[in-house]
């Protein structure tokens, strides 16, 4: 059976939402999209052009028709600035369906939970929908749930690091504790970090730096791509028990 990402009442056929930022121009930036076979692109809108038409925009390149742009607040330190962000997002492009990101610490990028939360409360008035960057606390990840977030976006580990997953026994937490979609964002460094977090049983993962930064980041979309549809299969195959001892994969009855 088809296998559906549903996020706000919306579907998708690709799990792996790719970021924009980071390559060496819009070019590259397309063919990565297209190679990663991703249904959604996360847009920094105070750092990536799509509105000044006498320089290169990422329209140019990435048809919005075609593909969802998921607008984000990527560089925003206070729930103010996250907010006038997204508002302009709607206004210059009608969007709704956002992604909110309120860092606390300009070292680590972890997210300041009481500025998201706040956030999110205000945005889900004003009509819009918001897949929401968090930690991977799974107390705080239920209040965003709460407040009316439509996806829960934990971090694997700090964004950009690459370190992997850093705590899977709380991702897997907040993912059966929740109603909502739940998508690992931040820290994937390579295509077994985006296998690990799909056979937890999250929803989907959000990947920038580890395709962008590669030494070929069109081989690596494609292989996030790979990595994002075997974890998933994976994990609703089921995997095997684990033992402490060894199992022979024979029948051990009327051995020769």
């Amino acid at each position: 059976m088809e296998d559906i990402f549903t996020i706000a009442n919306k579907n998708f056929k690709s799990r792996l939402i790719v970021g924009t930022g980071k390559y060496k121009d819009f070019e590259e930036t397309a063919k990565a999209v297209k190679a990663s076979s991703a249904d959604i692109v996360t847009v920094a809108l105070r750092r990536v052009n799509i509105l000044d038409k006498n320089k290169p925009t990422l329209m140019d390149y990435l048809n919005p028709k075609s593909i969802t742009y998921l607008p984000n607040t990527a560089g925003c330190y206070s729930s103010e600035e996250a907010l006038r962000t997204l508002r302009l997002a709607r206004e210059i492009g009608g969007w709704r369906l956002v992604k909110l990101e309120v860092l606390g610490d300009k070292k680590t990028l972890y997210p300041n939970m009481i500025e998201t939360i706040k956030s999110t409360k205000i945005l889900v008035k004003e009509g819009f929908e918001v897949m929401a960057y968090c930690t991977d606390d799974p107390i705080l990840s239920k209040k965003l749930e709460d407040a009316g977030a439509c996806a829960i976006m934990p971090l694997g580990s700090p964004i950009g690091s690459g370190l992997g997953l850093q705590n899977e026994i709380n991702i897997k937490l907040i993912k059966e504790q929740s109603s909502v979609p739940v998508i690992v964002d931040a820290g994937v460094g390579t295509a077994s970090d985006a296998t690990i977090a799909m056979e937890l049983g999250c929803d989907g993962v959000l990947i920038n730096t580890a395709i962008a930064e590669a030494k070929n980041p069109i081989l690596m979309a494609e292989s996030m791509k790979h990595a994002v549809i075997a974890g998933r299969k994976a994990f609703k195959a089921g995997r095997m028990k684990k033992r402490n001892y060894g199992s022979p994969s024979s029948p051990q009855n009327n051995l020769i």
